[in-house]
């Protein structure tokens, strides 16, 4: 599913192994935008550098499922 808008803070889950994950930096380089994600509980793993999928107005990370109810914040 995707968010109106991908944000610091934000909890994704991975479509493969249901683990969650943690958006802990957005960035641009390029033309393109970057989600930087850790895996939530385990601070000793590398994070993971995701690009944003732009379609319709809506953001959306490939291979990850936005699992917040409300984009409310």
């Amino acid at each position: 599913m995707p968010a109106r808008k991908i944000q610091v803070g934000q909890v994704w889950k991975k479509n493969d192994s249901g683990d969650a994950f943690l958006v802990t930096k957005i960035y641009s380089e390029a033309l393109t935008t970057y989600a930087v994600l850790r895996k939530a509980g385990s601070e000793d793993e590398p994070p993971v550098r995701v690009k944003v999928s732009h379609t319709g107005g809506q953001a959306d990370l490939p291979g990850y499922t936005f699992t917040q109810k409300s984009e409310e914040f």
